[in-house]
């Protein structure tokens, strides 16, 4: 994935996701600006990064999901950031951040370091930093100590992996031998005559 940083907000880019889906997944990028009653320009910077992400492709004009767009506009919210997630991963700008974070101290940026990271990158400053700030925020990816006024990853535990199928637990075992099983059982004889024929056993 190419170098880039975020230019909108989740927030708009959600809206964009969400507007595509009510015209079944494909439209006209001009029709779309119509529906929001926005300038084409006004939309674009959702459109370019929702391409970034690979949630969206766009060609000849025309805007629509792709496979993992189509997954990310059915998930749950929960699942959604998991994939924001590992989409962002994979952005130069956000790998860079993510390893600054892993190798410095108490895995721990402060603000000046902040700055001085995104001065050697394409980002502009300032309003552009929050706005990836607030991207990796969303996505669940960092966090922003306001006290201490310094940046944290947030680590997430990998899924549990499922064990092989040789080393699954065996099905219980069921009873062996004749007489043996539910079946079995249903078709064994009382333990004892009932009352009527006793009673006529002694009568005799």
């Amino acid at each position: 994935m190419p170098t880039t940083y975020p230019k909108c907000s989740p927030t708009e880019m959600q809206g964009l996701l969400v507007l595509l889906n009510a015209h079944k997944g494909s439209e006209d990028v001009a029709r779309l600006a119509d529906d929001l009653d926005l300038e084409i320009d006004e939309i674009l910077p959702s459109l370019d990064f929702a391409s970034a992400l690979g949630l969206v492709r766009v060609s000849e004009g025309n805007a629509s999901f792709s496979d993992l767009g189509k997954r990310y506009i059915s998930s749950t919210i929960r699942d959604r950031k998991a994939i924001l997630r590992d989409q962002l991963k994979k952005t130069t700008l956000f790998r860079t951040l993510l390893r600054a974070l892993e190798s410095a101290p108490d895995h721990r940026l402060t603000d000046e370091q902040l700055a001085q990271l995104f001065s050697l990158t394409p980002a502009p400053a300032d309003a552009s930093v929050q706005n990836i700030v607030n991207w990796g925020r969303y996505a669940e990816l960092i966090r922003y100590d306001a006290e201490e006024h310094v940046l944290v990853a947030v680590r997430h535990a990998p899924p549990a992996a499922k064990p092989p199928a040789g080393n699954r637990p065996p099905p219980p075992s069921t009873p062996q031998g004749p007489g043996a099983g539910p079946a079995a059982a249903r078709k064994s004889p009382p333990a004892s005559p009932p009352a009527e024929q006793s009673a006529a056993s002694a009568a005799a």
